[in-house]
């Protein structure tokens, strides 16, 4: 599909293997190091994976956990879990048995399939996983996996007979993003969510995100983000071909780029700034590149002219959350371009979607006030998982309600400025305060804690934390790192501390965050980085 061609009728993952296999059956759907997956083989494996998932008893709307680092296997379980009807629930590899037990109990997942290299962290759990447990060797390997497959009955091949239909509000994915009580929350997204966008931009002929049959695109950002799996959908919707890295690592990316001709690419600011420091890196290597879709976390305008300039393509600025199916706003190519640049701007809403700001009560603000930045998208999220309360509070009236603060201009482009939630990102990873200070406080050298996100040249942001110590003695940097090692994920670690007899509070006890903020976002215009 081109450009420019208009969207098929069926609009579900359920169905994308199929279409492709048809059509172009031996074309690479997925590489991955050494190994290629064509869309013949895709729907071929994706398939024994929805008939094991049937085999094992999984009724439509089952979670199936996967928790490992990308490669075709990601892929086939993707589309299995669709053609299944079962809800894919991806893990992030980097967090720890008990950020991991929260996610495996909180989603009632059936079957967890766990690749070689994680599979003690399943003895490190708060307790034993009841569901089934699949693995998958190292390295793209199959292991247990491939017998698991290729062994199940075919009674298990056709969904049970009372199963209702698979359509666009499905529920086929739930991403666990956290929140400001510290607790991960489920983000159950349905079949529209990676059409939505897509489809609206091709009857708008509107060519801001294009991927083509022809494509060749790198997946920056991995799988457990919306980025990462709504970026391979779009492209393997389109026919193209994924080059998968099982982690971001600069010289393999740079490596990729070169020698498999990476047309588009999906990626944070971070990842920019990696590649485009990494050693000996030149403009030749990535001659084959048109475009560069970047988003996740702001990017500065001195990071984004080098950008610019080394690779040598059209970029385009995405903004959106794990809520609103990613993507709502867009900085589109042209406005990348000199005598246009729009450098602060997050950009301006796709067809179809809508953004207003509004004030403490809901009410709308006008161009140029700073507020709450609200977004309606046909590609919103179904709601979290098990918290209707959580859902109604983010979910309103249709508008999502995203809590960062921002501001329209006269066109119609939204500038973000500040969070009024006080998450922290690093590296395109979320860090959300709370956790960490109740890290933090179970020392028993903390009396209290509290985390702020500070600027950082190489991630964006840091995580830095004022610590009041617990009478006996200040505790030592070390030991506090000790303490969070293996109670955070390696993100969420802060990257400095700062020991202060008491943090400031308002009249009412409430902590003044922002006060312990500004001193290091002084002379920005943004206070996030």
């Amino acid at each position: 599909m081109t450009a420019t061609t208009a969207p098929p009728a069926a609009r579900t993952l359920a169905v994308l293997t199929a279409r492709h296999a048809r059509l172009r059956p031996d074309h690479p759907a997925v590489r991955c190091a050494d190994r290629t997956l064509t869309y013949g083989q895709l729907h071929h494996q994706s398939g024994l994976v929805a008939r094991a998932l049937r085999a094992a008893g999984l009724r439509p709307g089952a979670r199936v956990a996967y928790l490992g680092k990308e490669s075709e296997h990601y892929y086939e379980t993707l589309f299995g879990c669709a053609r299944a009807q079962a809800v894919l629930v991806p893990v992030n590899w980097r967090l720890t048995g008990p950020e991991v037990h929260h996610i495996l109990a909180d989603s009632g997942s059936e079957v967890l399939l766990i690749e070689d290299a994680f599979a003690g962290i399943l003895d490190r759990l708060p307790s034993p996983y009841r569901g089934s447990v699949v693995r998958l060797g190292s390295g793209g390997e199959y292991g247990e996996y491939g017998d698991w497959k290729n062994t199940a009955g075919e009674g298990g091949a056709q969904p049970p007979e009372d199963a209702p239909p698979v359509g666009p509000d499905t529920p086929v994915a739930q991403l666990y993003t956290s929140g400001t009580t510290g607790l991960p929350k489920g983000v159950v997204l349905a079949h529209r969510s990676f059409f939505a966008i897509k489809d609206a931009m091709a009857r708008a002929g509107i060519h801001w995100i294009d991927p083509r049959p022809e494509d060749t695109a790198l997946v920056g950002i991995p799988g457990f983000h919306i980025g990462g799996l709504w970026w391979a959908a779009q492209n393997l919707d389109a026919g193209a071909t994924l080059l998968v890295l099982p982690a971001f690592a600069p010289g393999e990316a740079v490596a990729g780029i070169r020698d498999h001709g990476v047309t588009t690419a999906c990626v944070v600011p971070a990842m920019l700034r990696m590649v485009a420091t990494h050693p000996g890196v030149t403009a030749d290597d990535f001659t084959t590149l048109r475009k560069v879709v970047y988003g996740g976390s702001p990017i500065s305008e001195t990071l984004l002219d080098d950008s610019l300039a080394l690779l040598g393509c059209e970029f385009a600025q995405i903004y959106g959350l794990t809520e609103t199916g990613n993507t709502a706003i867009c900085l589109p190519p042209e406005d990348h371009l000199p005598g246009r640049r729009r450098a602060r701007a997050a950009g301006r809403p796709y067809p179809g979607v809508r953004v207003r700001v509004v004030d403490g009560s809901g009410a709308p603000l006008p161009a140029g006030r700073v507020g709450e930045v609200c977004l309606a998208t046909p590609a919103r999220m179904v709601g979290y998982h098990g918290l209707p309360d959580r859902t109604a509070e983010t979910l309103r009236d249709g508008w999502i309600h995203t809590g960062d603060a921002g501001h329209l201009d006269e066109d119609g482009y939204l500038y973000i400025q500040d969070r009024i939630k006080d998450t922290v990102i690093v590296a395109g990873e979320n860090v959300y305060p709370a956790e960490v200070e109740d890290a933090l406080e179970s020392h028993p050298g903390v009396a209290e804690a509290v985390v702020v996100g500070v600027p950082d040249d190489r991630w964006g942001e840091a995580v830095h934390a004022f610590v009041v110590a617990a009478p006996g003695g200040v505790p030592a940097r070390r030991d506090l790192h000790r303490h969070l090692v293996g109670r955070l994920a390696a993100f969420k670690l802060p990257a400095r501390y700062e020991f202060v007899d008491s943090v400031p509070r308002n009249p009412s006890g409430k902590i003044l965050r922002r006060q312990l903020r500004d001193r290091f976002w002084a002379g920005t215009d943004r206070k996030v980085n």
